[in-house]
């Protein structure tokens, strides 16, 4: 009796250490995204491969969607503590190669690596919580655990302009080694557990069809028109066989005893419409973060400490309207929140469509707050209403769905963004006008200019002509996040005003 007293003791005097280390290790795969997006133009100066830099989005996000799954069912066999190890030493394998990459290829390879760390670290850390604690204190942690997104989505961008204005870009992946190395030494001395394993069948061939058919989608989206034309061989194989693969994807799905995504969650007309919202939630968030950075520094001249605030802003509008989220849709329903959300998006969209080359920092901060305030709005009464359609049973699987849907909206729509931009200087640049053609590296190497440690060498008339295809093309995808604003409309416009709860499901 009382040695159970005290392994209960020591449990309850562990678990704040524990939570620490879980809220370090969740910090690394939040703030990830937004830290890099702030480093983008310093890389593309020092790397080059302009036309590949979506794949420093689309491969890390493409890896954690398949992977996610996968990882949950391992942590039931193996036990949480080894796999949330083995997660977080293979992201930070993953980062510290990102930081010694010598091209934009090795660069997309490592952040490969990272994905597949990052994707054991957010369901893991989730799942032992609930093992930890009571279901009274559950709420409460797991709340600490979702601020963990809302803090490292304001700090990232900050601290990633920081480090690329007055250090190197190669420390936004550096910075994750020390904090990463914490949260390894917390989880090992204080995380112990007793395993019972739980028998599952893990549906691999479901995740390797899933990522495969969506790297060829993505390799054809972001080489068409560039690398080859868009009427080819090259464009058709990959795209094509990525829609092929896809419906291979679809037929592994029904037959699988544990599907990596159950079929039936696109079957039922309010969860298919409430996952195709967050797949636009996904769009619009990758869109801007990806290329904000690059249209404050790039096009407007600003500093990265500069861009990093103005991404910020997105950052700071999310968290708060989606804490605001909960007063609105108990007074005026799901649909009606959601479309809140979804006319903030578009305003903010049309107002980035309408920024001029002369734009302001400030313009460019509010309208990223807007369009932050319409995510939070969107995203929150999306998937608040789907788990309060289903029972308790089936809340994960619906919530999981939902996720996914939106990892897949961010990993397409940073390939369909990309290649717009890359298309648009394609063209640009082809018809640069004598007078500084040879003051210009050749085809899209030519936006490795836009670095302002690089601008006092470069002639200002080529400077101009640069800003001015870069301002070109991120128009096109300011104007699609307007398109995507209007989408996220009409789609929420179907949503049934008072859904039904969902029974007789699978």
């Amino acid at each position: 009796m009382t040695s159970d007293r005290k392994a209960s003791e020591t449990r309850a005097t562990s678990r704040p250490y524990i939570m620490a280390g879980l809220m370090l290790t969740m910090g690394l795969a939040a703030m990830d995204a937004t830290i890099v997006a702030t480093a983008i133009p310093s890389i593309v100066r020092d790397l080059g491969g302009f036309s590949l830099f979506p794949w420093v989005f689309s491969v890390y996000l493409l890896v954690q969607a398949a992977l996610v799954p996968i990882y949950g069912k391992l942590a039931d066999v193996y036990g949480r503590k080894p796999m949330l190890l083995v997660g977080a030493l293979i992201f930070l394998l993953g980062s510290v190669l990102s930081g010694l990459s010598w091209s934009m290829v090795s660069l997309i390879a490592f952040r490969g690596l990272q994905g597949v760390g990052a994707a054991a670290i957010i369901p893991i850390a989730t799942t032992v919580v609930g093992d930890l604690f009571t279901i009274e204190e559950r709420a409460k942690m797991q709340g600490y655990l979702s601020s963990v997104w809302g803090i490292s989505a304001v700090i990232g961008p900050a601290i990633g302009g920081f480090l690329v204005q007055y250090a190197s870009w190669r420390w936004v992946f550096y910075i994750n080694v020390p904090i990463g190395i914490a949260a390894l030494l917390v989880i090992w001395l204080f995380l112990h557990e007793q395993v019972t394993a739980h028998r599952h069948t893990i549906d691999y061939w479901g995740s390797i069809f899933l990522m495969i058919s969506m790297a060829g989608i993505i390799l054809g989206l972001l080489e068409g028109g560039v690398g080859w034309p868009w009427v080819s061989w090259q464009s058709g194989t990959a795209i094509g066989g990525g829609m092929v693969l896809i419906g291979a994807f679809i037929g592994i799905e029904t037959r699988a005893p544990e599907p990596v995504i159950p079929l039936w969650v696109f079957g039922r007309r309010v969860l298919a419409i409430a996952n195709i919202g967050s797949l636009v939630v996904g769009v619009l968030s990758i869109g801007l973060s990806s290329f904000l950075p690059t249209f404050v520094q790039g096009v407007l001249g600003r500093t990265p400490l500069v861009a990093g605030f103005a991404l910020a802003t997105m950052s700071i509008g999310w968290p708060l309207a989606s804490a605001y989220s909960g007063k609105l849709y108990l007074k005026f329903g799901f649909r009606t929140t959601a479309l809140m959300g979804a006319v903030l998006c578009t305003l903010s969209g049309a107002g980035f469509s309408g920024l001029s080359l002369h734009a302001t920092a400030w313009m460019v901060a509010i309208m990223s707050f807007i369009m932050g305030s319409g995510l939070g709005l969107l995203s929150t009464s999306l998937i608040v209403a789907v788990q309060s359609l289903v029972e308790w049973n089936r809340r994960g699987v619906v919530t999981g769905s939902n996720m996914f849907a939106r990892m897949v909206g961010s990993t397409l729509g940073v390939a369909v963004f990309g290649s717009m931009v890359n298309e648009t200087l394609v063209h640009w640049f082809r018809h640069t006008p004598a007078s500084i053609a040879d003051k210009l590296p050749k085809g899209l190497n030519a936006s490795s200019m836009i670095g302002r440690t690089s601008t006092a060498k470069v002639a200002p008339q080529a400077l101009h002509y640069v800003q001015q295809g870069l301002y070109l093309g991120i128009h096109r995808v300011f104007l699609g996040l307007f398109f995507s604003g209007v989408a996220a409309l009409l789609v929420e416009w179907v949503f049934p005003r008072k859904p039904a709860p969902l029974e007789n499901l699978p």
